[in-house]
């Protein structure tokens, strides 16, 4: 009885959970970076102190919001590689996945990447999130998620894994970078950014051979 009750308790827990993370996103959707708490715990229609029993503090929330973009973009990102196409194709459609991402959904972009900036230029009471503190971990699980991939499928030679820490990290630095830039000034289509990135990319990873047995990159 005493495990049963536990496990109903931990999935009650889970799903509030789940609950409270729809509601922030529906509240960074609107607000974007200037998203408070406060505001989240009306649009769950809890006190701020219930919200901060679930997730800690701020940087808690954040963390488990950041995790939860972070599994879609990343799953979106292999489902490009995986896409039934020559490797220019897959290259060109991972980098245009990342940016219709963060095109699709702006504010939740900025709340993730420049929440404290925005915080400060509003004069909002509620102090901004750490950005560096709090993207960079972000950026450097993307970094290496995608280093696993690029071992796993291309072929590198004996420094494999480093070579493919240094490309996954390159990488997801140059897609940031690129995307934060482009998403705020609009210089160009994303199809042209796209194709550019991808001849930037494209010296090496037209020579390397695909891994023995793996789907290829």
């Amino acid at each position: 009885m005493g495990t049963t009750q536990q496990t109903d308790q931990h999935r009650s827990a889970h799903q509030r959970r789940r609950q409270l993370l729809e509601a922030a996103d529906r509240v960074v959707l609107r607000d974007g970076p200037k998203a408070s708490m406060n505001a989240i715990a009306a649009e769950a229609g809890i006190t701020k102190p219930i919200l901060y029993r679930h997730f800690g503090d701020k940087g808690g929330l954040y963390r488990a919001l950041a995790k939860r973009h972070t599994d879609a973009l990343l799953s979106a990102l292999k489902a490009a590689l995986d896409a039934p196409a020559d490797r220019r194709a897959r290259v060109e459609a991972t980098l245009d996945t990342y940016l219709a991402a963060i095109e699709a959904r702006p504010q939740v972009y900025r709340f993730l990447m420049h929440p404290a900036d925005a915080a400060a230029e509003a004069q909002l009471p509620e102090q901004g999130f750490d950005v560096g503190r709090h993207s960079a971990p972000l950026l450097r699980r993307l970094g290496e998620e995608l280093a696993v991939v690029i071992e796993e499928r291309v072929d590198l030679g004996p420094d494999s894994t480093q070579l493919a820490r240094v490309w996954g990290h390159g990488i997801v630095g140059m897609m940031h970078a690129a995307g934060d830039w482009w998403l705020g000034e609009r210089p160009c289509s994303r199809a042209q950014l796209v194709s550019s990135l991808a001849d930037l990319l494209w010296g090496r990873l037209a020579l390397v051979d695909d891994r023995a047995g793996s789907p290829g990159l």
